[in-house]
């Protein structure tokens, strides 16, 4: 059966949630993006419903005239780049089911996304920070022995928060000292990590988990305090203060922690080929963004060292 076909009965405002539907049965999207896209549409929806126009009879100009409006209500360049990507694809399937007769998005242009150079923290901020997850675990505090692997694990892998929280306990082999990462479309890898977030991680399976976990914990490597899956959230909030703890005041994202990390791999001489695989980056473009930031951090420093910078 075509999945793609089916239901094209479906009344236009309910196109959204069918190639939501899609997305996440057919293209195996992620609830977060599947979320996204439907919020998008949602948007697109209601300007359409302002301007008396619907989504059986879409136009470029109601695609421009939307996308207009966004960026009179201030929203980023980056968004606005999202949004006209979300629509491309929806239009796209639209198409390519019998809803439309011809895809109104062609021919729409995306705005290029401000070229800004993601934050990264020095080598000195990255073990001050550390440092500061292990001073707060001295306390044998589950939640706090817990965080500090978090931490670790963030900074030694790079791997994305969503990640880390979908990790369970057995996609830690440490042994070997690498994790299984279930990454963006459901595609697996084998992520690396250093003696230092090992022994936080043995010290948090040692002494945190088990006072964390509950009869019906579920088997995933970090619990929040009341058993459950630690939530992204959660995650974010512990991360973010642990980064505004520092002497410094980093205001950065948790995030930087893995842009940290690409970065410092290669300043210390890995290949931009294996921390794209370590990323679990689909494009080599995608990668060459940590290149931008090593080659400023060099400029910096030599036009403060350099005597005829």
């Amino acid at each position: 059966m075509d999945h793609e076909r089916e239901d094209r009965a479906g009344a236009p405002e309910e196109w959204p949630v069918l190639f939501c539907r899609h997305l996440e049965l057919e293209r195996g999207a992620s609830a977060a993006t599947t979320r996204a896209y439907a919020a998008d549409l949602a948007s697109l929806q209601a300007h359409l419903e302002t301007t008396g126009a619907d989504l059986a009879s879409l136009q470029l100009a109601d695609l421009r005239s939307w996308l207009g409006s966004l960026a009179a209500s201030g929203a980023a360049r980056s968004s606005l780049a999202r949004r006209t990507s979300a629509v491309r694809s929806f239009t796209a399937w639209a198409v390519r089911t019998g809803r439309l007769p011809v895809d109104p998005a062609l021919r729409l242009r995306s705005p290029s996304p401000n070229k800004t150079l993601p934050t990264v923290l020095r080598a000195d901020q990255a073990g001050r920070l550390m440092d500061l997850a292990a001073t707060r675990a001295d306390d044998d505090e589950p939640t706090h022995l817990r965080d500090r692997a978090a931490a670790e694990l963030l900074y030694a892998s790079g791997i994305r928060v969503s990640e880390l929280v979908g990790l369970d306990v057995d996609d830690v082999d440490r042994s070997r000292r690498t994790l299984r990462v279930l990454g963006k479309g459901s595609k697996e890898r084998v992520v690396p990590y250093g003696q230092p977030a090992d022994r936080a991680v043995g010290e948090y399976l040692e002494r945190g988990r088990p006072r964390l976990a509950t009869p019906g914990s579920p088997p995933a490597l970090l619990l929040g305090a009341r058993g459950g899956r630690w939530d992204q959230r959660q995650v974010r909030a512990v991360v973010h203060a642990l980064l505004r703890g520092l002497d410094e005041g980093v205001d950065a994202a948790p995030h930087a922690l893995r842009h940290t990390a690409a970065t410092h791999l290669l300043d210390g001489g890995a290949d931009l080929r294996s921390v794209q695989e370590m990323l679990g980056h689909a494009s080599l473009a995608t990668t060459q963004v940590y290149t931008h930031v090593s080659v400023e951090r060099l400029r910096r420093s030599y036009e403060q060292a350099h005597p005829r910078a």
